[in-house]
């Protein structure tokens, strides 16, 4: 790739492929792969990277609010999609959308079989949520009787899959309370499938429950962060690509001289004559407030440079004092070297928070 001459993030869909082969190589050929797509694809572009994901076989996809769905069905994606947090208002345009809600308490369950009822459906799919110790959203085991009982007086909707969020899987000082949700989870759709007498599937596990539960794969597991590069442990990282590449460039280079102040609320004041580089990327961008002074960093030519001052809400300055670099020069601020969770560590956030953050107004560069 040519050098950056504004900001722009890179997104590299040969590591998206990586990604998901590895993932894939860790199931049973007959287990489901559904792609988690929403907040933009993790904050690169939901639409290109499902299209890519649709031509390499993903068996489903997953967002998390009903516009979200609608803006890839509008550009033309036709695999399943599950929408994980729909809210009532939404039950029509679910349907004529061909969009397949989670169904997470007694209000939606009810609300959406009225709709699907009134619009004459027979059998539209829909996912109940079961909550087994994420406390989030979801149904308790207590309720699969009343859930069944509703399903069993409407033809409009069918059960397509049961499923469950893990909290912790990443964390295997945590693997006991993971294996007693899948022990929970298991007793909830042995009883569901024993009191309706049908077969849905079932899924549990996110990216971490495919690399550390293989025993609780099911029908189908689900990856959002694994695709995109992160495999939330070091040694995993290492079987990932990082997808995303976030470049800026220098705009401009002052000489401050010491005792000088530089940004808003003169956040910094020099120790000595020093050279400052300001850069076009910014807390509307998705680079927080939290990473100034001197809490964040990027790299020029090979070195850290770390923000100083108050981050803008167009702008960084950094210290470039003892780095050789002039005007014009790129600026890395995370890619598959310079790791973006380096960058979360040092705020006190994760590489979710980040990627999820990136605003859209940057310019997405594909790299086939």
């Amino acid at each position: 790739m040519p050098k950056a001459q504004e900001t722009v993030l890179e997104i590299d869909l040969s590591a998206l492929t990586q990604n998901y082969n590895y993932l894939k190589s860790k199931l049973q050929p007959e287990t489901k792969f559904l792609a988690v797509v929403k907040a933009y694809a993790y904050g690169s572009d939901s639409v290109e990277l499902a299209k890519h994901l649709q031509k390499l076989g993903a068996d489903y996809f997953a967002v998390a609010y009903t516009q979200e769905g609608i803006a890839l069905r509008d550009a033309g994606v036709t695999t399943p999609i599950l929408v994980l947090h729909p809210q009532s208002l939404n039950a029509e345009t679910l349907i004529d959308r061909c969009l397949e809600p989670s169904i997470y308490s007694a209000r939606l369950l009810n609300d959406f079989i009225a709709v699907a009822e009134q619009r004459g459906q027979k059998n539209y799919p829909v996912h109940i949520k079961f909550n087994t110790g994420l406390n989030r959203l979801g149904f308790d085991e207590k309720d699969v009787e009343s859930i069944v009982s509703q399903l069993k007086a409407t033809t409009a909707v069918q059960a397509k899959s049961l499923f469950s969020h893990l909290a912790a899987s990443e964390d295997l000082e945590e693997k006991d309370f993971t294996e007693q949700q899948i022990k929970t989870f298991k007793s909830i759709t042995e009883n569901f499938k024993t009191k309706s007498g049908t077969e849905p599937w079932l899924h549990l596990c996110n990216t971490s429950g495919i690399i550390n539960y293989p025993e609780a794969h099911f029908n189908m597991v689900r990856s959002g962060i694994g695709l995109y590069g992160f495999g939330n442990s070091e040694e995993e990282d290492k079987n990932f690509k990082p997808i995303a590449s976030l470049k800026s460039v220098v705009s401009q280079i002052h000489d401050v001289e010491k005792g000088k102040s530089v940004g808003y609320n003169r956040a910094y004041t020099s120790n000595n004559n020093e050279r400052i580089a300001t850069i076009p990327i910014g807390h509307a961008d998705g680079i927080s407030r939290i990473y100034g002074n001197k809490k964040g960093f990027v790299f020029i030519n090979g070195e850290k440079a770390y923000i100083i001052g108050n981050v803008c809400m167009d702008m960084i300055m950094v210290d470039v004092t003892d780095i050789h670099c002039k005007e014009g020069d790129e600026v890395i601020v995370f890619d598959a070297t310079h790791k973006v969770n380096d960058l979360a560590e040092s705020a006190g956030t994760i590489s979710y928070e980040i990627l999820t953050a990136l605003s859209q107004r940057i310019k997405r560069v594909f790299i086939p």
